[in-house]
């Protein structure tokens, strides 16, 4: 599995160059983290509206 993301990688950066292949890596691990951030956050928010509605407040 290892060798076949490897060769993606190189078929990548031979097609659309280096930089164009970093920035497209870069923006999907940043949008991981984003949709990951944004989980956490409505969970936050639902925990803290089930928790209002249940001491009565």
């Amino acid at each position: 599995m290892p060798l076949l993301l490897f060769i993606l990688l190189v078929i990548l950066v031979a097609t659309f160059g280096f930089w164009d292949t970093l920035a497209a890596i870069v923006g999907a691990a940043a949008l991981v983290v984003l949709v990951v951030l944004l989980g956490v956050a409505a969970l936050v928010l639902g925990g803290y509206i089930l928790l209002k509605r249940r001491s009565g407040g």
